[in-house]
């Protein structure tokens, strides 16, 4: 239990280490310095994590990684498409 929580907390600062960027670019509709191949990489990287931690959660463990792991995955998801929205402004540039 005592490592559960210990993960969940990691998680949660790791996850919510998405949250100022994704404001950042929401308010200022600027991703210029932002490299959309490196969110891909990380998106594909917990993609897979992913999947390991369904396998985890239907093998009778792992409940905790699920949960966090889905958080990081829908933020990750988010910085993506959101690089990929505002990235076709700067391809003139």
């Amino acid at each position: 239990m005592f490592f559960n929580v210990l993960q969940l907390i990691g998680a949660c600062f790791l996850s919510g280490g998405y949250i100022p960027q994704i404001s950042q670019i929401i308010k200022t509709k600027s991703v210029k310095d932002l490299n959309l191949k490196t969110f891909l990489f990380v998106f594909i990287g917990i993609l897979l994590m992913e999947i390991y931690a369904i396998n985890l959660t239907l093998s009778g463990s792992g409940h905790m990684f699920l949960v966090t792991n889905s958080m990081s995955l829908v933020l990750a998801g988010i910085m993506v498409i959101l690089i990929s929205i505002y990235k076709k402004g700067y391809k003139n540039v």
